[in-house]
């Protein structure tokens, strides 16, 4: 599990942010990149282009975001990709 430093600011943290995209991204299938850039930037002053592509990498490392282009979207769901998977 990740745990975030006691003393870190949580509204600017990588899953906080990342949960912040997903939302975003329900909304629609493909978005232009730099769409849902302006939106990720504007909602708080705090956050720069380099949280969103750490964000946007993050996601992807997770198997959560699809590309096609310069067009993102969440991956659709698959019941078999997310068991848990046993630790023993």
């Amino acid at each position: 599990m990740i745990l975030p430093h006691p003393e870190s600011d949580l509204s600017i943290n990588i899953m906080v942010l990342g949960a912040d995209l997903i939302k975003q991204l329900r909304k629609q299938k493909f978005v232009l990149l730099e769409d849902i850039l302006i939106d990720f930037v504007n909602k708080d002053e705090k956050r720069t282009p380099d949280m969103f592509f750490n964000t946007l990498t993050f996601l992807y490392c997770c198997g959560l975001i699809d590309k096609k282009g310069y067009k993102i979207r969440l991956t659709p769901k698959n019941p078999e990709q997310f068991e848990q998977m046993e630790l023993f």
